[in-house]
């Protein structure tokens, strides 16, 4: 039976019935909308907008409904459209014309926005502590690490000597800008849309402070409109998981790089790789491939929120009932990603040798020779020349700037003493860092 029956001379076609259905998609909101709407009955009843016998027996009929849902009892119909109409059609078969009521004051436009907001509540915090897992996995690794000697780069190309730790804290700097992102994230989606009815409120003496208070929110929507209207708290929100899945991105092409022959910095744990069909001596960095992989995805999302909101007119639009996937899918794959992530972290070998062999190619202290002569009193951009004609000659006679004679050193420039030997030590510099 549709809500709208009372206008329309014919039944909707089912094809457009199941073209109009998202309950397939929001039937994860149940808790939500439960939660909501019990919050919405006591006020009802506090208020006296309805009897406070009746409100009672919503409640207590929707906590068993909770209690069915959460048991499998529960068979959620296309018919019934979306998971706010499964629900009230649920309640009002159970206690009867007590169920019609709970609808008063609201409209399904400010209740899906409050679902959206307190399952957004919840997702939020459930990422925020798997980034601080990730952050006391890095710190733990870091703290293992600091005396571990390793090429850092740019352009990919070996430039200064760092510290294991240093380079694995610059990831954990973004992760932590990542957990305060949400938390900036979470400031904006606390606030009740609940009361605004369709888009101009109500009539009835409602309390929505009341409501924000039980639900757990800060403050209410302000201006009934945007309350309904605007995704711009879920547009935010997966805009901090595109911005997660990139820092996590550009980690697991560093992973998978190192893990290569040609690096071999890292093994990857059995546990977290995989193998070739026909190759039987690859040992493939699939996890770190696949989050790669999936920020991709992410991305997507994203764009699907900004394209299905750029558009709209005020207020609520059908089109909004596509928020959920994209919305559902950016923080299930981050939370997917973090939690395999952070294992591969915690159980990956760190290869140091390898590592600190790396260091003694590229020519990684030529910054320190630069410095070095500026010390000495000679003008940068003088030294920078000098110090590349000396890397220009150690390339034709195939040695490091550490193998050359302090008369070497002297050709080049007479400012060389005995010692620039200790000025250039890349293991010195990259600990300093």
């Amino acid at each position: 039976m549709k809500l709208w029956k009372g206008r329309f001379s014919k039944e909707a076609n089912s094809s457009a019935d199941a073209f109009n259905a998202s309950i397939e998609t929001d039937q994860r909101l149940y808790k939500h909308d439960i939660e909501g709407s019990l919050a919405h009955a006591l006020m009802l009843g506090r208020q006296g907008i309805i009897p406070i016998e009746e409100a009672e027996a919503i409640r207590l009929s929707l906590h068993e409904i909770m209690e069915d849902i959460e048991a499998g009892k529960v068979t959620f119909l296309t018919e019934r459209e979306d998971i706010h109409m499964n629900i009230e059609t649920l309640l009002t078969e159970r206690i009867g014309a007590a169920g019609k009521r709970l609808h008063t004051a609201r409209s399904r436009n400010d209740q899906v926005a409050t679902d959206l907001r307190l399952y957004q509540k919840e997702v939020i915090r459930e990422i925020q502590g798997l980034l601080s897992a990730l952050a006391a996995a890095l710190d733990e690794l870091s703290g293992q690490h600091k005396d571990t000697i390793m090429p850092g780069y740019t352009h990919l190309q070996r430039a200064q000597p760092v510290t294991l730790a240093l380079h694995l804290g610059a990831y954990n700097e973004m992760f932590k800008r990542d957990i305060e992102r949400f938390g900036d994230c979470y400031k904006r989606t606390d606030l009740l849309p609940l009361g605004a009815g369709a888009l101009a409120g109500t009539t009835y003496p409602i309390d929505r402070h009341f409501v924000a208070e039980k639900l757990g929110f800060s403050g209410i929507c302000e201006n009934t409109m945007d309350a309904v209207s605007d995704r711009d708290f879920a547009i935010e929100f997966t805009a901090c998981c595109a911005i997660a899945m990139m820092h996590l991105s550009r980690f697991c092409e560093e992973l998978i790089l190192w893990s290569s022959t040609e690096f071999a910095f890292i093994e990857i744990d059995d546990a977290y790789s995989t193998g070739s069909s026909i190759m039987p001596q690859k040992k493939n960095p699939d996890m770190a491939e696949l989050i790669r992989g999936k920020t991709g995805r992410v991305y997507g999302d994203l764009f699907s929120l900004l394209t299905i909101m750029k558009g709209l007119p005020l207020t609520y639009n059908k089109d909004m009932q596509e928020d959920k996937p994209p919305l559902f899918d950016a923080g299930d794959t981050l939370k997917d990603c973090l939690e395999i992530f952070t294992q591969v972290i915690r159980t990956m070998e760190i290869k140091k040798e390898s590592m600190e062999k790396a260091v003694d190619s590229g020519f990684m202290n030529a910054t320190d020779a630069a410095d070095y002569l500026v010390k000495k009193g000679l003008p940068f951009r003088d030294c920078h020349e000098v110090i590349g004609k000396m890397v220009l000659y150690c390339i034709g006679q195939n040695k490091r700037l550490d193998d050359m004679t302090l008369t070497e050193f002297r050709s080049f420039s007479p400012l060389f003493e005995q010692d620039v030997y200790e000025a250039i030590d890349v293991r010195k510099r990259a600990t300093k860092s």
